[in-house]
């Protein structure tokens, strides 16, 4: 991917953990990676194509001086996700914090830290079987628009299919979405589970009937096998349920273990069944 780089823009502001460094303030030195595609911008020398530097030493410059935070490492992460949200075009930055001036005590030339935040694309499932299913779907898809850092992208048709499992229920109504987030996985999986709570789902019996369920089914191509958060969903290859509305958006989606698309697993498992 391209990159615009803005580096050592210095600029003064109030941050830190001491009383006088909030009340004097400090030179604080910022740099910026900026990652985008720039093709048409090159190739039409327009600037509407790419990114407006100029905009964004000013947006830095802004939340350095207007905003509070006691840790460098808090205002590296409000530049990155102010920048991310407020120009389109972006995909990813990386943000260099320094502070020269910190009361270490011993001489040094400056104290920074670097992070790198960007959009992650992500696949959930949804699905309920109590109630009004068709407004617990969409109260789910409601609920991330109005995050700040979530963006619904793709919102598959809601089929309707039997219960998984051996507990005698009412049919589902299953979904899936594709989102473009800010969010870490964790940060997603505590999200699925407020929208679940919102909804007052509760977890009586396994693969028992629900109000509303939401699963994180894919995460950009990561693999993650923890307790509680497993990326890919592990059974992706064998819910119909799942696979079908996701082929109606993804449809080449690639499992990263199985190296399969999603509609060539839903094809297996309806071959084997």
């Amino acid at each position: 991917m391209d990159q615009i780089y803005i580096e050592n823009l210095e600029l003064f502001g109030f941050h830190g953990v001491l009383e006088e460094e909030a009340v004097l303030g400090q030179k604080f030195v910022v740099s910026a990676r900026l990652f985008l595609d720039t093709r048409k911008a090159g190739r039409t020398d327009d600037l509407s194509q790419s990114l407006d530097y100029s905009d964004v030493c000013q947006k830095i410059r802004d939340i350095v001086k207007n905003e509070r935070c006691k840790l460098i490492e808090a205002l590296a992460e409000r530049i990155a996700e102010r920048l991310l949200l407020t120009f389109n075009v972006l995909r990813e930055v990386e943000i260099t914090v320094k502070k020269p001036w910190a009361p270490v005590l011993v001489h040094l030339d400056n104290v920074s830290v670097t992070i790198k935040r960007g959009w992650h694309k992500a696949y959930l499932s949804i699905g309920s079987n109590i109630g009004d299913r068709e407004g617990y779907l969409d109260q789910a898809v409601d609920y991330l628009n109005n995050e700040p850092d979530t963006k619904v992208t793709s919102v598959s048709d809601y089929i309707e299919t039997e219960p998984w499992g051996d507990v005698e229920q009412d049919d589902f109504l299953n979904g899936a979405l594709e989102i473009e987030t800010l969010k870490t996985p964790r940060e997603l999986l505590e999200t699925a589970m407020a929208i679940e709570k919102e909804a007052h789902r509760e977890r009586l019996v396994h693969w028992g009937p629900r109000t509303l369920d939401v699963d994180i089914l894919f995460y950009d191509d990561e693999i993650i096998m923890e307790e509680d958060l497993k990326i890919p969903h592990v059974e992706i290859p064998n819910r119909e349920f799942v696979l079908e509305p996701m082929k109606a958006i993804a449809p080449y989606h690639m499992h990263p273990v199985y190296h399969k698309s999603v509609s060539e697993m839903l094809d297996i498992l309806r071959e084997r069944d």
